[in-house]
């Protein structure tokens, strides 16, 4: 598989303190990649790495083949835009006085600033300035801003962060449309459900380190739903259970975390030899956060 980024056991610390530790991040060309994790988990520290605004500690940097480094840093800028923290711009100009600005400062034509400024549905804002926009419609610019030197790659830190619904579906439909084109987009986003209708592929950082990385059905794979018995007597169902099984009462049944599909035969049958009648047994159904939620341990965006 070709990687547009790659990184090799990078890590940063910050005098004894550790955020990002021993770092193997794969994101296939042409994918839209998830980053999820924790506040405090390191996503955006490695973005910052990534482009190398933040020295590493330990570790490189691999962007489309190259390591980033001083020597190519410039080189490979150039085919990157980016969107971190704070959307750009400046308030006391009109967004068309924004991206003229950068107009300049890459050295691009109008034709490439007034595609992005479309691709981004802000051709009716580009007169007002910046200052009387909304916090979405910033993002928009700045995301305009990011896609006017048309990257290979798109790195942004929240892209939906103050997005009205309409506008979320908006800038999902557009990084759908930018991976279709080409464009690689690794994307960060405490909306776990836009990324899981978003992304094709996922990483999940917890306390500075890859916990998953992969494809939504191995993410799905990697973690083992509840199991759910309805049954007559779930009182006496549970406590013909042992020690090592980990159930509890749920109304009319009985769920069991971490239990593989044997041992979920070997229950239903001690349960039917007890004379307890069952109804039925289903895996519960999992969401992408019910996943984070498992792999992480709880820990919220």
């Amino acid at each position: 598989m070709s990687y547009l980024i790659s990184t090799d056991h990078l890590s940063k610390k910050y005098g004894t303190g550790t955020v990002v530790n021993d770092l193997n991040l794969r994101v296939p060309q042409g994918c839209v990649y998830g980053f999820l994790g924790p506040n405090g988990s390191g996503k955006s520290t490695t973005m910052k790495m990534l482009l190398s605004l933040v020295k590493p500690t330990s570790g490189e940097v691999h962007i489309m083949g190259e390591p980033m480094n001083r020597g190519t840093r410039r080189k490979l800028l150039g085919r990157i835009g980016s969107l971190i923290e704070s959307p750009p711009g400046y308030g006391h100009l009109t967004g068309r006085e924004n991206m003229q600005l950068i107009q300049r400062l890459l050295n691009l034509t109008a034709r490439q600033v007034d595609q992005a400024v479309e691709t981004v549905r802000m051709r009716d804002q580009m007169d007002k300035k910046v200052s009387n926009y909304s916090l979405g419609m910033k993002q928009r610019l700045g995301i305009a801003m990011a896609l006017a030197k048309q990257p290979d790659l798109l790195i942004l830190d929240e892209p939906t962060n103050g997005l009205d619904p309409a506008g979320i579906e908006e800038i999902r439909e557009l990084l759908r449309d930018l991976a279709t084109a080409g464009v690689t987009v690794m994307v960060s986003s405490h909306l776990l459900e836009e990324i899981d209708k978003t992304a094709t592929v996922l990483g999940i950082l917890s306390g500075g380190e890859m916990i998953f990385q992969g494809s939504r059905k191995e993410l799905f794979a990697a973690s083992t739903p509840d199991v759910i018995i309805d049954c007559s007597d779930p009182g006496h169902a549970l406590s013909l259970f042992n020690q090592d099984l980990d159930g509890r009462l749920a109304g009319e049944s009985v769920l069991l975390s971490n239990i593989n599909e044997r041992s979920t035969a070997q229950v239903v049958s001690s349960m039917v030899g007890a004379g307890i009648d069952v109804f039925g047994v289903r895996r519960d159904e999992q969401s992408l956060e019910d996943v984070f939620m498992d792999l992480t341990k709880g820990g919220g965006l």
